[in-house]
């Protein structure tokens, strides 16, 4: 599929100079969504999206939405707050023969439910301003999506992938890794985007594991997770003493009291969450 204009043509014509309130830093080489797109569905050992609605956050001047589009899924909704590309999405919209549904409102009050779209994949160069409330609430809706390709700030993509006894493990680490499988895909420099962030991005690929959590269960785990690193430097003795029988429970698991946040695996929160408090 051959597109009429550059994402740079594009980009001039609608005269879309990057919002610092909306999150924006503009792909404008396009192959650089292209091999997001490519490494995703690599990894995933698939060829298409033909099997697949796709949703896509904050498209912009529409380098990832091109991307999709190259890949026939079965239809594409995005979700833009930034009325100018609205505008963009159309010109896409009257180029492809994909069903393709353009939502002008904030993808932080939209529901997945609402959409009634099943086998969803998530794509989204995300705006980094409310990258974490998105994902986060993502993941207490991982019943409707099949898999999340996204781009976070690297400090994000770290918390998020961080092993245990490390600076960046947290409570974003916890709750992700006991929700999905999780792949880098690639790094880029500042230089890749219009204009230049000052730090750089990582995309990462999320799979959702077949024996993941309750949302019930996760959000006992969020409750843990929320003492536990509240006072991280502190032995669990003292930072979840108010969790009923909790050291019982650790006793029973095989978790030292003195061990601190840091030290703890998503696991063992989760078998900790597992007994009733």
């Amino acid at each position: 599929m051959d597109f009429a204009k550059t994402l740079k043509q594009t980009v001039e014509e609608y005269g879309l100079n990057a919002k610092k309130s909306l999150g924006q830093n503009f792909l404008l080489n396009q192959n650089i969504p292209d091999k997001i797109i490519n490494l995703s569905l690599e990894k995933q050992h698939l060829n298409d999206f033909s099997a697949f609605h796709v949703l896509e956050i904050g498209p912009g001047p529409g380098g990832l939405t091109r991307a999709v589009l190259q890949h026939m899924p079965k239809t594409l909704t995005v979700i833009e707050a930034d009325e100018r590309c609205i505008a963009i999405m159309n010109e896409l919209k009257a180029q492809t023969q994909t069903p393709m549904t353009i939502l002008h409102q904030d993808a932080l009050q939209t529901e997945l439910s609402s959409l009634a779209l099943e086998n969803l994949q998530i794509v989204s160069n995300l705006p980094y301003h409310i990258s974490v409330p998105l994902f986060t609430n993502w993941l207490k809706q991982i019943d409707f999506i099949s898999a999340l390709t996204l781009m976070f700030q690297q400090e994000v993509a770290e918390r998020i992938t961080a092993p245990i006894k490390t600076k960046a493990y947290g409570r974003l680490s916890v709750i992700a890794q006991l929700v999905c499988k999780i792949e880098k895909l690639l790094t880029l420099n500042p230089q890749c985007f219009t204009p230049a962030p000052k730090i750089y991005s990582s995309v990462l690929l999320f799979e959702p594991l077949k024996d993941r959590p309750s949302n019930n269960i996760l959000s006992k785990v969020e409750s843990l997770t929320a003492k536990a690193f509240a006072k991280r430097r502190k032995m669990i003795r003292q930072s979840l003493k108010d969790v009923p029988n909790i050291e019982a429970v650790c006793d029973k698991l095989n978790i030292p009291l003195t061990a601190r946040a840091e030290e703890i695996t998503p696991q063992q929160y989760l078998m900790i969450a597992q007994h009733e408090f």
